[in-house]
């Protein structure tokens, strides 16, 4: 029989062994769906049975508030060990690239030769990685073929033809039908690809903190805005607001259904939602970029659609690095994944979905466009301070002026110049 000695050594040693056997922890945070949670949530089961000892903490949850609660565990040091993230986020959190762990000194569990070095580079700040994307998105022409058919129009091709189209839609359905629907900042964005195109520059300097439009362009901007609305061509914002909210997805607007709204100005990351809820006598098809004559660039704006950084406190930075690598370079990973996260931007994910038939025809024909005009360096680096929370907020503040008729263009135009020049020398 044991003594008494044995029996306390015994009982003793029992937490040491259990705390040897206990899994290594990676926390994991992202925002979603249905979709991308259960792919994600599969795609983690994969990861831990090919990792024993390996636990990964899922936190997941829809958009609204995930920001603030990262925003809050940043501020305590208790951010999770991988975290998706937006690309402007890195402007907020990693202003001098010390905010999220620099992944260059994990170089060897990524397969960093999987992206392409303009992508790379979307994920560095002051010469640091702090990010890779997991796809790349940008502003496309979605259109409502059958719409336009019925009212006896081509589809728009150019700035003119799109303009001209909006009489024609009053005209033959009403005076609640318009040739493209948006919320305010997709409509934000579509005008100043017009002053792009004409004056080579955005709002926001992509290489310093301060406003690029001078103060014509600046004008043309809130002009545009006000063309589109005033001309009958974009569904203006009260409308939208009475109508369930100002902020409520294209797909889910009855008049978008039916198709008395025809268009879209969107990211080509949610076409499949656009094109979800369209009746059978819709027809949802890309259309061309309407570009003005000698335009100095192609206007149209793209990043990152998601990234994924590790937390600069985490105490497994190696561990996380290559599970990042698995979520975005695994064969079978990327067959799990899928689209739920846009197309991926890792080279062999993306061919593998491509070669498997995963990849539908209207979402390709976007890639392609938009990998065209990326190649041919006409969509520039846009500045992350552009889509920073607080500039956001004040760009969308200015232009609601504008959507509600409570100021001049002009006033309007000022404000951008001179509050955002401002606002921007305060949160660089």
């Amino acid at each position: 029989m044991l003594d008494r000695r044995h029996l306390l050594l015994g009982t003793a040693a029992l937490p040491l062994a259990a705390y040897a056997q206990a899994p290594t922890v990676l926390r994991f945070s992202w925002w979603g769906g249905a979709a991308r949670h259960e792919a994600t949530l599969k795609a983690i089961a994969l990861f831990e049975r090919r990792h024993p000892g390996v636990k990964i903490k899922a936190e997941y949850m829809g958009f609204n508030g995930y920001l603030e609660r990262l925003t809050t565990q940043i501020a305590g040091r208790s951010e999770p060990d991988v975290m998706q993230i937006n690309w402007a986020w890195l402007a907020m959190f990693s202003k001098r690239g010390n905010g999220f762990t620099d992944l260059e000194a994990h170089r060897q569990d990524l397969a960093l030769h999987q992206f392409e070095a303009e992508d790379l580079a979307m994920g560095r700040v002051a010469g640091k990685l702090n990010a890779l994307p997991v796809s790349y998105s940008a502003r496309v022409m979605l259109w409502n073929e059958a719409a336009f058919q019925r009212a006896g129009l081509a589809l728009p091709r150019s700035w003119d033809e799109l303009f001209a189209a909006g009489p024609v839609f009053r005209a033959k359905y009403g005076d609640k039908a318009y040739p493209i629907d948006g919320e305010l900042y997709d409509m934000i964005l579509l005008a100043q690809s017009w002053v792009q195109q004409k004056y080579g520059t955005p709002y926001v300097d992509p290489a310093a903190p301060r406003v690029a439009m001078s103060p014509a362009a600046a004008l043309e901007w809130v002009q545009v805005y006000e063309r589109l609305v005033n001309e009958h061509v974009a569904v203006p914002l009260p409308l939208r607001a009475a109508l369930g909210g100002a902020e409520k997805p294209t797909e889910q607007q009855q008049d978008w259904v039916q198709g008395r709204w025809a268009g879209n100005y969107t990211w080509d990351s949610v076409i499949a939602l656009r094109n979800s809820t369209l009746d059978k006598q819709q027809k949802l098809v890309l259309g061309e970029f309407p570009t003005l004559p000698g335009a100095k660039n192609s206007g149209m704006f793209g990043r990152p659609t998601l990234m994924y950084a590790v937390g600069r406190n985490s105490r497994q930075p190696a561990l996380a690095a290559r599970f990042i690598n698995f979520l975005l370079t695994d064969p079978e990973a990327a067959q799990l994944l899928g689209r739920t996260r846009g197309l991926p931007a890792a080279r062999n994910s993306f061919e593998l979905l491509e070669q498997a038939g995963k990849l539908p025809p209207l979402e390709l024909a976007a890639y392609e466009q938009i990998q065209a005009q990326r190649r041919a360096g006409r969509v520039p680096m846009p500045s992350p301070l552009f889509e920073h929370a607080r500039l956001h907020k004040f760009m969308r503040e200015v232009f609601e002026t504008v959507a509600y008729r409570k100021t001049t263009a002009a006033a309007a135009a000022k404000r951008l110049v001179d509050e955002g020049n401002a606002l921007l020398n305060r949160i660089k």
